[in-house]
């Protein structure tokens, strides 16, 4: 196939990733993190352990993927999808933990944190909250205010880190439907999920080509994306996320990690 003109064109591949906890398995994290370039992981607060950290840890360093902050409400039981209403500052705190436990674990793999990313109901929450939104923006300038943060465009996330100088990464979803307001259809909603890997694909080179996609409505929606996610719990995630990485580098859009992409 011919690469269209768009080698120019810079994007993250990023997955949700050491979601496992002791013997529990989610997903074929080694498989994944061959393929994706940026890697979300889980800080202990919703998924994830010491070990699995570190493993995870050390398994993108060596393969030069980028590592994450994947901040969560402290949710294990329902694996970060349930609303907490924690107030702002005890949020901020559980962050701030959070993020640092994962950097002890990526210095010791030689690499560190390079990006802070909510999880799961606190990203969907904090898109129209702004006490936690505020909270998920404190925790990373308090712990680096160069660090960027995750966010869809015009979020409230998106909007306190802007008026605070926390650069911000525009993110859209592969694996996800969206609403006709350009935000994620609850997962509880029939079609939330998108399985095929070839129809995952087209939409993640369709966002990047032409910052749009098609919403459950059959409605078009602008959408800007720089990070790509792939959640690594969604059913055929593997396939999906090399299928993808296959057609942005057919359609000549340059896969980097998202340390590398320029401010």
């Amino acid at each position: 196939m011919t690469a269209a003109p768009h080698g120019s064109l810079k994007v993250a591949l990023t997955t949700d990733i050491g979601e496992g906890f002791g013997q529990w398995v989610i997903a074929d994290d080694a498989a994944l993190l061959d393929v994706v370039s940026s890697a979300n992981i889980a800080c202990g607060f919703h998924a994830g352990d010491p070990d699995i950290m570190r493993r995870t840890c050390e398994h993108a360093a060596r393969n030069g993927v980028a590592i994450g902050a994947q901040v969560s409400y402290r949710d294990l039981a329902g694996f970060g999808r349930r609303y907490l209403a924690v107030p702002g500052d005890t949020l901020t705190n559980d962050l701030l933990y959070q993020i640092g436990a994962l950097e002890a674990f990526a210095r010791v793999a030689g690499t560190r944190v390079s990006y802070v990313r909510a999880h799961g109901a606190l990203y969907n929450v904090a898109a129209t909250n702004e006490e936690h939104a505020a909270a998920i923006v404190e925790a990373t300038r308090l712990w680096d205010p160069q660090l960027p943060v995750l966010a869809q465009v015009g979020t409230a996330t998106w909007k306190h880190a802007e008026r605070t100088g926390i650069r911000t990464v525009a993110e859209a979803f592969v694996d996800r439907a969206y609403t006709s307001d350009g935000l994620l259809l609850p997962r509880t909603q029939p079609g939330a999920l998108l399985r095929d890997a070839d129809e995952a694909a087209a939409r993640a080179v369709r966002i990047v080509t032409e910052h749009e996609l098609t919403a459950v409505n059959g409605e078009t929606v602008a959408v800007t994306g720089q990070a790509l996610l792939v959640h690594s719990d969604t059913p055929g995630a593997l396939a999906i996320a090399t299928r993808t990485k296959q057609a942005l580098l057919e359609a000549g859009v340059q896969i980097v990690p998202l340390s590398a992409l320029a401010p």
